[in-house]
């Protein structure tokens, strides 16, 4: 008897449970724990990083519903490389020039193989000359993949190295990286979902990745029992540019929901740029919004509760906006997050040296 569709997700959260309960005893024998010692963090040792759980996890869902075409072929190789290469940094640091090949490779693999971004609404057309903004005029060629777009290539590769990044980055707190992406899953699936998109598979894939995050956090809210690391936040980063892409170029959507850490770390390489330091290297201090607010005095679980109340507001103002309505809707979170930063950076332990969380 085949299991009903709309009941995967519900088995993918239950997998979850399952899956990262095993890790909490299989992880420790294998010596896969952190190292609080290193960073003046005193606890014990918790298993580390269990994301590779989940990027296992959805492989074996992807794979078994969808056929092994090029492009599901071109994802499923990135996932894979982009989770081997953060697994190993995780356990021993790689430089920093390394990680960003890594990604630019596996970015390019995603779009050569078909999942690209040709055009994108303009939100204002009269500035830019029409509704739609286009990026497949000028083409490249790769072997075997042939002509390709250039501008396409470029922009697909910046926002998938972007989205990658963007829960890391906001990756301080425990609980807060499964949070937010359990938030844009299930965002994008009920875009997907939509009779705007009409895309019942996308909605599917969506909410299976939701169910996985979901059974994940429920190890990883604190106190943490488990730590995702660069590996799971990584990986539910690159899914949520590549449903995008999917969902024929849904940025402003994914914006609005990634807004809160995208929107922290401009501020934060703008901080760094006027420091007279590189925008990419944060030279041993915590100076994103929620180690500010944690400098403030704001408890872990109060910075988890206000940015997933922001990126579900948004969230959810995104699936009835118009396109203009969420450039404004952009605006606002901009001012929103400048307004916080600020009121942030009044603390006069905000941005000093403090203990990593691994």
């Amino acid at each position: 008897m085949m299991l009903h569709v709309p009941a995967l997700p519900f088995l993918a959260f239950a997998a979850s449970v399952i899956l990262h309960r095993c890790v909490l005893f299989v992880f420790p024998r294998l010596g896969l724990t952190d190292f609080p010692e290193r960073y003046g963090i005193k606890r014990s040792r918790i298993p580390y990083p269990a994301g590779i759980a989940a990027v296992l996890l959805f492989l074996i869902f992807f794979l078994a519903r969808s056929p092994l075409v090029l492009q599901n072929a071109g994802l499923v190789i990135g996932i894979i490389l982009l989770a081997v290469f953060c697994f190993i940094d995780d356990r021993r640091p790689l430089p920093a020039w390394l990680r960003l090949l890594i990604q630019v490779i596996v970015s390019l693999l995603i779009f050569a193989t078909g999942s690209r971004i040709y055009s994108f609404t303009s939100p204002l057309p009269s500035l830019t000359g029409g509704d739609v903004i286009p990026l497949d005029r000028l083409t490249f060629a790769l072997p075997v993949a042939g002509p390709l777009p250039l501008w396409s290539g470029l922009f697909t590769i910046v926002w998938l190295g972007l989205t990658i990044n963007a829960l890391n980055w906001f990756d301080g707190i425990p609980g807060q990286v499964s949070v937010l992406a359990v938030i844009g899953f299930l965002t994008i699936g009920f875009l997907a979902w939509s009779a705007r998109v009409n895309q019942p598979s996308l909605a599917l894939i969506a909410f299976i990745l939701a169910g996985i995050a979901a059974g994940g956090m429920l190890f990883d809210l604190p106190p943490p029992k488990l730590l995702l690391g660069d590996t799971g936040a990584m990986f539910y980063g690159l899914m949520l540019g590549v449903l995008t892409i999917y969902a024929g170029g849904k940025v402003a959507t994914a914006f609005l929901v990634l807004g809160v850490p995208l929107i922290d770390f401009v501020i934060v390489a703008a901080r760094r740029i006027a420091g007279g330091h590189s925008p990419l290297k944060s030279h041993g201090t915590q100076e994103h919004l929620h180690h500010r607010l944690l400098a403030r005095g704001w408890r872990p679980e109060a910075v988890i509760v206000l940015t997933a109340g922001i990126g579900i507001a948004f969230g959810i103002a995104a699936l009835f906006l118009s396109t203009f309505g969420k450039f404004i809707a952009a605006i606002v979170l901009f001012l929103l997050m400048s307004g916080l930063s600020f009121y942030a950076g009044l603390s006069p332990q905000a941005g000093m040296p403090a203990p990593r969380k691994k």
